[in-house]
């Protein structure tokens, strides 16, 4: 009976442990979880942020060349008269 009792208590014993991993195993999971979440977010944040300053980069690009345009159109207009002046 002795033994009967002594393997039970190490079968509850062995229960507990084990409990007691898969607890700990659960809060990890949950943790990373959480991080994956927060990761995410962060990645979202930084795309919207990337696309922002690609539109940016394009307007910043596209009034360059405009300024550029008005300048060869006003250099050809000089030349132009410069030209007729002679």
């Amino acid at each position: 009976m002795d033994n009967y009792l002594g393997d039970n208590k190490e079968i509850f014993d062995q229960f507990d442990e084990i409990e007691g991993k898969v607890e700990k195993l659960v809060e990890t999971c949950r943790s990373l979880q959480a991080s994956n979440t927060e990761l995410k977010d962060k990645v979202e944040r930084l795309e919207q942020e990337l696309q922002g300053k690609a539109e940016d980069e394009k307007l910043f690009t596209d009034q360059k060349d405009l300024v550029r345009s008005k300048i060869d159109r006003l250099l050809a207009k000089l030349d132009s008269f410069s030209e007729s002046e002679q």
